[in-house]
């Protein structure tokens, strides 16, 4: 049971964790920190949040489980906020998609890596955002990955994943480094291709006719190419090694399958074809 949980960011992710915790009986009590008071204001008439705080000192005062759910490029900033103001008893963790960036933002911040931080990121969202979104049962049956560091103390470890597990989701464990590269690959990889792919068409004469008659393969691809700007923005800065070998392997994947193209060596791609359908099919039921 958590008494005081702290949000910091309640938008889709944060707005999600609330709920599904206030309906699993997790917590005695959620305060919800943000810079907009009016959005925050706006979550409370939800019920996704109790009460909240524009000062995030004040928001984590008495909190036992804080939770920093904001952009990774405001990640150091928001950890020096909470300089002297934790409890004591206080366990942090946080939502971020690049864990080294995050883990090197708490050592800048806090001079160390705090022994109650517990980095986390729940596989799990929409390519919608902002706390009217937010929904109890986003996580179920989702991973959360938490990417705990030789400094983490095996209770702060616990707590954070009976708070996950709370939410239906499956919780395994990863060093950063593999999180970063399995991510870049499976998740930031993808962003930048749907992302690539409407700009490059956008950019086309024909653009109006090319969006006006898309296929559903278009929309399903570029979904999630509607999600927020500014937070891809600052995974692909905090993850840009991985992401940009990610991107490397793809170009020349892409290259092979052009000349093959233009080649109709219609062998390799059926075979390329039987391949992807084969994996794909083999862990659809982990997507």
């Amino acid at each position: 049971m958590i008494d005081r949980l702290c949000i910091i960011g309640v938008g889709l992710i944060g707005g999600s964790l609330a709920r599904a915790l206030r309906s699993a009986g997790m917590c005695r009590e959620i305060v919800g920190v943000g810079r907009q008071s009016q959005r925050l204001e706006g979550a409370r008439a939800l019920g996704v949040i109790d009460r909240y705080e524009t000062d995030a000192a004040q928001g984590v005062k008495g909190a036992d489980m804080v939770v920093v759910a904001v952009p990774l490029g405001v990640m150091q900033g928001q950890f020096q906020a909470l300089q002297g103001h934790l409890a004591p008893e206080a366990v942090i963790t946080d939502v971020g998609s690049a864990k080294r960036s995050v883990i090197a933002a708490a050592r800048t911040a806090f001079g160390h890596v705090p022994r109650n931080l517990v980095p986390g990121h729940p596989i799990a969202g929409t390519e919608k955002s902002g706390v009217e979104a937010s929904f109890a049962g986003l996580f179920e049956g989702h991973r959360v990955i938490l990417t705990p560091v030789s400094e983490t103390s095996a209770g702060a470890l616990g707590r954070v994943r009976d708070m996950w597990t709370a939410t239906g989701a499956e919780v395994v464990e990863m060093p950063p480094a593999m999180h970063d590269e399995v991510l870049a690959a499976t998740s930031h990889l993808p962003h930048v291709l749907a992302s690539t792919l409407v700009d490059v068409l956008g950019t086309m004469n024909e653009h109006l006719e090319i969006f006006r008659n898309a296929a559903g393969s278009f929309r399903d691809f570029t979904r999630i190419a509607s999600s927020d700007p500014q937070m891809w923005h600052d995974v692909c800065l905090a993850n840009s090694d991985a992401i940009a070998a990610a991107l490397r392997a793809m170009m020349r994947e892409l290259d092979q399958v052009a000349t093959a193209i233009e080649g109709r060596d219609g062998d390799t791609l059926k075979a390329l074809f039987v391949r992807a359908k084969a994996l794909r099919d083999q862990y659809t039921g982990a997507l």
